[in-house]
């Protein structure tokens, strides 16, 4: 059994071994150790929950696209494209990775050039660039946003709505923008009960990151979609561990967007409404 286990965090028959060594999944001499091993495991993992969405997509459109906003140096990408792109992808099939910081974006390029992967775009936008540019295509198939910080994650969400994106995968990241507006009205809130649950510093960051991941899955839900959230395991040093997954389905959307009102009203969150509805 322990030989079974190691052989399947093994690198798979054509994977890149540059880009492996790129993302120190290798080392610069091409061996593994443990640390390898466990980063190794982390990748398989999040692409085991994608690699379904990739193939359920490709039934309905034999040509993916497939948009990563927040990308940074757009590791969740080339991950992506190496392990199923590059075999299974259409000819016409693309990866655009979405990145503000020109270069992130510029290195990137480079490195899709050096590896041959040329199903690959990057570009330097925002997000309400990204939505209205004619670089981009009119139809979007995936949306991913893999640790994008605060708002950037809402962004992205805000995007897919735009591009009406059969699939979304979020991890989000660093959110502050609820818990800003829970401690600007802090004293009204310790007026009733409720208040304590957010008195504390601490306790205001966290249930505030809470509130914002359901308020964003209401707003899915809101939108048709069936949403499912799940520990991403395999990322444990990262305290932001939370994976959204949302399948556009159509569904009845009248009663998670009351709920979600009510959720932002019993909170006093009025001033994110525009946001989130």
């Amino acid at each position: 059994m322990k030989g079974k286990t190691e052989k399947s965090y093994e690198v798979r028959p054509g994977q890149s071994v540059e880009l492996l060594k790129e993302l120190h999944i290798l080392t610069r001499d091409g061996k593994m150790n443990q640390d390898s091993r466990r980063k190794l495991k982390q990748v398989y993992h999040l692409f085991n929950f994608i690699e379904p969405l990739l193939l359920e997509a490709q039934q309905a459109n034999p040509e993916i696209h497939l948009v990563d906003h927040g990308a940074g140096k757009s590791y969740l990408g080339f991950i992506l494209y190496d392990l199923f792109f590059k075999e299974r992808g259409g000819p016409a099939s693309c990866i655009w990775g979405i990145e503000t910081r020109d270069e992130l974006v510029a290195r990137s390029r480079a490195l899709a050039d050096r590896l041959g992967f040329p199903g690959m775009r990057f570009l330097n936008l925002s997000v309400a660039d990204s939505i209205v540019s004619p670089e981009l295509p009119e139809r979007v198939d995936v949306v991913t946003a893999l640790h994008a910080c605060n708002t950037a994650t809402d962004d992205a969400i805000r995007f897919a709505l735009a591009k009406q994106a059969k699939y979304i995968v979020l991890v989000p990241c660093c959110q502050a923008e609820v818990a800003a507006t829970l401690r600007k009205h802090k004293a009204t809130s310790l007026a009733s009960a409720l208040g304590e649950v957010w008195r504390h510093p601490i306790h205001t960051r966290e249930f505030g990151s809470h509130v914002t991941n359901v308020l964003r899955c209401l707003q899915l839900q809101a939108h048709g979609y069936e949403v499912s959230v799940t520990e991403l395991v395999g990322w444990e040093h990262s305290m932001k561990n939370e994976l959204i997954i949302a399948v556009d389905k159509n569904l009845p959307a009248k009663k998670p967007a009351e709920r979600l009102t009510a959720l932002l009203d019993t909170f006093g969150l009025d001033d994110l409404r525009g946001r989130f509805c």
